[in-house]
């Protein structure tokens, strides 16, 4: 069995589509399907169900999967570890994020790191906080930055090392009944109805925990995966949102106002995680010693004044970066 093949799996697992791996892949997809048939083979079961619109993987399939993914994770430290030897500042993160987070940090980290590590590439791969967190605990990116605390119940996993910590802040439209208050009681939200990010994003789940302490049962109007879509209906009176307060600073429609949140604990915690078990490159640790460093505070102030202590955040694609 050839590793090329696990790895086409394994893009398709991912994708649950062969037409978006094959782009992804940069191969046909009668040619990416042969390859994936091949594994099927060679293993003697099968390892998709392709019976519904979207692939889904099997009970073998899984199995196949999380092996494939830390055999080959095993296979690629591997030139990580001579170059360590050898002491090349060079390298590859690969890095996943929520989009909210990289829309807020990441180009500022980028220009400021790559100032010092000209030769370190960063693939930044979106997804929601809950996808991140397994990607890191399959070894399908470097490290994530993700809400704290984790979802996964797996938290010693994981090295935990605490990013941003700022308000969240309620959003609504200037003729809103409470836009002229100085502040607002989760409670007081629960006649409202809310705009959210959709079930993939840990911050779904937790303003529904929040409402559930405040003694109420959000009513949800609608759901997004994209901040500024959350910002435009929240900006045609369809509800309010509650997002981080460093958000305000991207939000350009006038007629949007925030109001702090009095509740002592609406605060917005972000970690970057890291597989406990599994070797980190130089130039990961050097990008989490540059992330935690207390000059970083000086050293990126975001837009509204307001300064980090160590972080990063996407969607559901791919992009690549150098830094």
């Amino acid at each position: 069995m050839e590793i090329r093949d696990l790895e086409y799996f394994i893009e398709v697992a991912n994708h649950k589509n062969f037409t978006k791996a094959a782009l992804q892949v940069h191969l046909s997809q009668t040619a990416l399907s042969k390859a994936v048939k091949k594994v099927e083979n060679e293993l003697g079961f099968e390892l998709l169900d392709r019976s519904t619109r979207e692939l889904k993987l099997t009970d073998a399939g899984e199995v196949v999967y999380h092996q494939a993914t830390k055999a080959l994770s095993v296979l690629k430290d591997m030139p990580h570890l001579l170059g360590d030897l050898m002491n090349l500042q060079t390298g590859q993160i690969k890095m996943g994020v929520p989009p909210l987070i990289g829309t807020l940090f990441f180009p500022k980290i980028a220009k400021s790191f790559n100032k010092q590590y000209p030769k370190v590439s960063l693939e930044l791969i979106e997804f929601g906080a809950k996808k991140i967190e397994a990607l890191v605990e399959e070894a399908g990116v470097d490290m994530g930055i993700v809400m704290l605390p984790l979802t996964s119940g797996h938290d010693d996993h994981f090295h935990v090392y605490p990013f941003v910590k700022e308000r969240f802040l309620l959003y609504a439209h200037k003729n809103h009944p409470l836009a002229k208050r100085s502040s607002v009681w989760m409670k007081e939200l629960e006649d409202e109805k809310f705009i959210m990010f959709s079930e993939e994003f840990t911050l779904h789940d937790r303003l529904i925990q929040d409402a559930l302490k405040s003694g109420f049962v959000p009513s949800i109007a609608y759901k997004s995966s994209q901040w500024d879509l959350i910002i435009e209906l929240t900006t045609a009176e369809l509800g309010i949102a509650i997002l981080p307060e460093s958000l305000y600073a991207k939000v350009k429609d006038p007629n949007i106002i925030t109001i702090p949140i009095a509740d002592p604990e609406m605060m917005w915690e972000l970690g970057i995680i890291l597989l406990k078990e599994r070797y980190s490159s130089f130039a990961v640790r050097e990008l989490i010693s540059f992330l935690t460093e207390k000059q970083m505070t000086n050293k990126l102030e975001l837009n509204r004044g307001w300064e980090i202590t160590a972080s990063i955040h996407s969607k559901d694609k791919r992009i690549g970066y150098m830094i």
